[in-house]
């Protein structure tokens, strides 16, 4: 078996399917570009120094409920409150505990995987994954477990002449904080959710003038989607309705855009007071000139604010967040060719245990949100797809359904 990708949900997968069945312990493989655990999840931590989670201390890789509590014990002044959310270094450190624990260090190899082809092999049907250096491997079953989603890029940005800087345009994924000093420049956020917030922060700490704007009105919210959707409150609901394209609603009114903490739109609504961030909400940018060596930046704004186009602005950071559509995947090209499913909204229609109808294909993370629910690329996501596919991967007995994914759940 092969697992496409290291994060956290790859590492919540692995110590379920262990807890289940330690026999699988030398029948898979982890492939991901940084050859280690959570390489990618503690770079983006890093680079917009976030100081906590948003997700309660009882979400996590490890099978038990209160692993994190228990090693936080002599570390109680790193759970926040209201929800005992672990801070960013007691995360690491127990994840890092979690990969010692179940003996996982050296269980992820280097590669990234280009291609996924079906073949045929000693009568059965098997995954051939070709690498980026040219190495190949064999799989009779792939789990995909990739965020998967691409920068949302707003049509404004995607119409500007690339006469500018590199660095004066960034999408927040392509920002890290731990850089030069921005002081006295004047830094345009794009976007309303709790990344333009650690963004804004991270400016305003190195000496730059922040302006936030925002199609909405910035809004809080403790988490992204309402603690219902982690159980039966509102996943009964959800898993009763046949309609593939009414749960794809139900996902877009739970998770609702996005929002900021409390805590976190307190912090910059008093740096508002201050003078050192401007709010523009309701308001967007209709277009952005670079001249000279600054932005000018047009927009459509609420009756409150007057125009920013006489603002020079130094950059541009768009906190618009990605977009997901398994369609537009390179990897998946001959599973779709070969096995065509009905796709909502780039979200595919997968079986009950998460798996590609047709092939041995599993896919977590935000790709399964038409089984799972809003929080499906949320740590307790990983949890709920490991619920799922783990079964299918120890017994044998649940076998392929090479018809249209059946509804149940």
């Amino acid at each position: 078996m092969a697992i496409i990708g290291a994060g956290p949900q790859a590492l919540t997968l692995v110590t379920h399917l262990l807890q289940k069945k330690a026999a699988m312990r030398d029948r898979f493989v982890v492939i991901d570009p940084a050859g280690e655990w959570l390489h990618q999840w503690h770079h983006q931590f890093g680079a917009l120094e976030i100081p906590h989670l948003r997700s309660p201390a009882v979400h996590h890789p490890d099978p038990h409920p209160s692993a994190l509590r228990t090693f936080a014990e002599s570390r109680p002044d790193e759970l926040f409150p209201p929800y005992a959310l672990p801070s960013t270094a007691l995360f690491h450190d127990f994840c890092q505990s979690v990969i010692q624990r179940w003996n996982l260090a050296n269980r992820v190899m280097a590669g990234t995987v280009q291609h996924l082809e079906l073949c045929q092999g000693l009568g059965r049907q098997q995954f051939r994954l070709g690498l980026a250096d040219g190495r190949q491997l064999l799989a009779r079953r792939v789990v995909l477990a990739i965020a998967g989603g691409t920068p949302h890029i707003p049509d404004w940005a995607r119409q500007i002449p690339q006469t500018y800087p590199s660095e004066r345009l960034r999408h927040s994924s392509q920002i890290d904080l731990r850089g030069p000093s921005l002081a006295g420049e004047r830094i345009l956020i794009v976007g309303s959710g709790l990344t333009s917030g650690h963004l804004a922060l991270g400016a305003v700490n190195r000496g730059a003038q922040v302006i936030m704007m925002a199609r909405r009105q910035f809004y809080a919210k403790l988490f992204d989607a309402e603690p219902g959707w982690l159980g039966p409150k509102y996943l009964k609901g959800f898993h009763s309705e046949p309609g593939w394209h009414e749960r794809w609603q139900m996902i877009q009114q739970a998770r609702n855009g996005g929002s900021v903490t409390p805590a976190m739109l307190l912090r910059l609504r008093r740096l508002e007071r201050q003078g050192q961030i401007t709010f523009y909400e309701q308001c967007e940018v209709q277009r952005a000139e670079w001249k000279g060596n600054t932005w000018q930046v047009h927009c459509s704004t609420g009756a409150e604010h007057a125009c920013i186009a006489h603002l020079p602005v130094d950059r541009l950071w768009l906190a618009t967040g990605s977009q997901l559509n398994v369609e537009q995947w390179p990897l998946l090209a001959d599973v779709q060719a070969t096995y065509p499913i009905e796709v909502v909204n780039g979200l595919p229609v997968l079986d009950q245990h998460l798996r590609w109808p047709g092939c041995n294909l599993f896919v977590m993370g935000g790709a399964a949100a038409l089984r799972l629910g809003p929080v499906a690329r949320n740590l307790f996501g990983g949890r709920l797809a490991s619920d799922r596919i783990v079964p299918a991967l120890v017994k044998p007995s649940l076998g392929l359904s090479r018809t249209k994914a059946p509804l149940t759940a």
